[in-house]
């Protein structure tokens, strides 16, 4: 009962990144679960049967804050659902000796990209012209819903990076678009584990927590996006997934502890201070403008001037 009710934090606090962010609901829960000791293949699919109730709430919220670029919604999820299947059918016919490093290296470098798009990309203001072509949204879907089954997640680090990249969509569009088309992908993503692993092979209970923890603060994410600074969430989502997955790769190649202790710790404190950077980042951008656009004053008030006569 205790490790469903961690679970269902668990669930919860990732769907508030990823429904704020549209990522690393996927890549957050999976990492957790791998770490504690759950076989990639039975990790991802657990998040992804998890991920077809919170994408629904996530997706329904959004819809209603007028979140959701409908056109980019319907090119994008059946490549993405096409891509999840296939990568459940690639992860569940691998070893579990093979696949536990190869999902935390995948892991570990969108872990990486999130870092990256978070510290180097956050204070970008592009312009949105246009629109984006359906040549660009097919393949990203095929990409993206392959590498979200193999890695337990993918489809925001790599969809909502790309669609913000091309300076074509504006944000909050972006992550409601992404989070409303992962429904599709989740559903994909769980048939193929479904005949990939069979119904016994999935931890249902796993499933059920995530998935309660994620649709209770999916309306919250769906409203906190167009007020949460994402540059600072981000910074820590990253950093949490790169130290996880770091220890994963580590343990798995027997580092002894006198080595792997250090290196960790050294991680941890590299985080520490990127998170510190993101937050005096976003204070020095808030003050910036606060500087070029001083709000408005009161009125006030003059005594008419006496006509001379």
């Amino acid at each position: 009962m205790k490790t469903l009710i961690v679970l269902g934090v668990v669930g919860a606090i990732a769907q508030l990144i990823d429904g704020s962010l549209g990522m690393a609901y996927g890549v957050t829960s999976t990492t957790l679960l791998v770490a504690a000791g759950i076989a990639p293949a039975a990790a991802s699919a657990s998040v992804h049967f998890a991920e077809i109730g919170t994408t629904l709430a996530s997706g329904i919220s959004h819809h209603k804050l007028g979140n959701v670029d409908w056109r980019i919604v319907r090119i994008l999820a059946v490549p993405g659902a096409i891509g999840a299947f296939a990568g459940a059918t690639i992860l569940t016919n691998l070893p579990a000796d093979v696949a536990k490093p190869v999902v935390g290296a995948i892991l570990l470098t969108l872990g990486l990209y999130v870092l990256y798009r978070f510290l180097a990309l956050g204070g970008r203001r592009p312009e949105f012209k246009g629109r984006v072509r359906t040549g660009f949204l097919v393949p990203l879907g095929l990409v993206g819903g392959t590498l979200d089954s193999l890695g337990g997640g993918g489809w925001g680090p790599v969809g909502t990076t790309s669609l913000l990249s091309s300076g074509r969509v504006e944000p909050r569009k972006v992550v409601g678009s992404i989070d409303t088309s992962e429904f599709v992908v989740a559903v994909g993503g769980s048939l193929g584990f479904l005949i990939g692993l069979g119904a016994a092979g999935i931890d249902w209970g796993y499933a059920a927590a995530l998935l309660v923890g994620g649709v209770i603060v999916a309306p919250l994410a769906a409203w906190l996006v167009k007020h949460l600074p994402a540059r600072v969430l981000g910074t820590a989502a990253g950093g949490l997934i790169v130290v996880t997955n770091s220890r994963t790769l580590l343990v798995w190649a027997e580092v002894p502890s006198s080595t792997t202790t250090p290196l960790l710790l050294t991680l941890v404190a590299v985080w520490i201070a990127l998170v510190a950077w993101a937050v005096r980042a976003e204070k020095a951008l808030r003050d910036d403008d606060e500087t070029r656009d001083p709000p408005a004053g009161p009125a006030v008030a003059h005594d008419p001037v006496p006509a001379r006569g």
